[in-house]
């Protein structure tokens, strides 16, 4: 039997740590891989081409299973952030220093920090309204005050204590407590789903 430090599962690339360094390193390296590739044939596609094609071979990479990077490193996250960088400078032909929140902006792109937050507050908010598996629910508490103040968000959430050295930083009782707790009530407050996520865009942008 051959050992091996990584195993890839459902596509996502897990190492001994649970670290996702080689997850990130491969989206990576293959993101710069296709871009080159569209960069080549930039000047012969529309925007809406090219867009397609971003898509297809670079932001669909960032964005699948990115819950799961939640609470990973900066420098790690940022090598994403690099690689959306450079897309969105091919798609608009934009210089290369010329300043990338404007343009993230005017296609509409989340940072990929703001991306994963995305990802883990829906599914915060449908875990404390009864639409998530109850695994999930299991691992959220509300806190109750013995005085609850009424400008006081009422189903602001226990943030489990965790050793430094750990990961225990990364787990979903604890970063989906500190994210939730972090938004204010305009968004917190929604009635829908629907309108929880709407608000919630507008907020991270």
């Amino acid at each position: 039997v051959t050992t091996s430090s990584t195993v890839k599962d459902l596509g996502v690339i897990l190492d001994s740590n649970l670290s996702f360094k080689n997850h990130i390193n491969h989206i990576t390296k293959t993101g710069f891989f296709h871009l080159r590739n569209i960069s080549k044939l930039r000047n012969m596609l529309s925007i809406s081409d090219a867009e397609k094609l971003v898509h297809a071979f670079m932001t669909s990479r960032i964005d699948y299973c990115n819950a799961l990077l939640g609470g990973c490193p900066a420098s790690l996250i940022n090598k994403l952030q690099l690689v959306q960088n450079a897309a969105a400078r091919v798609l608009t032909r934009s210089r290369k220093y010329d300043h990338i929140t404007p343009i993230l902006s005017s296609l509409h792109w989340l940072p990929v920090k703001f991306q994963i937050d995305y990802k883990l507050l829906p599914l915060t908010y449908k875990t404390l309204n009864g639409l998530a598996p109850m695994y999930l629910s299991c691992l959220l508490t509300c806190y109750n005050p013995s005085c609850s103040l009424r400008s006081q968000n009422p189903e602001i959430l226990v943030v489990p204590r965790i050793a430094k050295s750990t990961k225990g930083g990364r787990a979903f009782s604890h970063l989906a407590s500190k994210l939730w707790n972090s938004l204010p009530d305009s968004v917190w407050g929604s009635d829908t789903l629907s309108q929880f996520k709407c608000r919630l865009k507008m907020h991270l942008f």
